[in-house]
């Protein structure tokens, strides 16, 4: 299971079937590996249906819970304030 929560680490919000992939770890133990980080309260889940060329499919999205991505490195956009009168 750590082998997961260092690829959400790094990659931030995942699906299930990308984590799977990226981890070598098959799909059925995956999905029962984040079931169980998921009920501890170590990463969050969202289920989503995605088309893809026009085929529908269905998993859930992970990501580790209270984890913010620290942003990359590079230009930043300038916010704007503005004043109510």
């Amino acid at each position: 299971m750590n082998e997961i929560l260092d690829y959400l680490k790094i990659h931030g919000e995942c699906h299930d079937t990308r984590i799977a992939e990226a981890t070598g770890i098959p799909l059925t133990k995956a999905r029962l590996h984040l079931a169980e980080l998921a009920a501890k309260g170590d990463v969050m889940s969202c289920l989503s249906i995605r088309f893809v060329d026009g085929k529908k499919t269905e998993g859930t999205s992970y990501r580790i819970a209270g984890f913010v991505v620290k942003s990359k490195p590079g230009a930043k956009s300038k916010r704007v304030n503005l004043k109510l009168s």
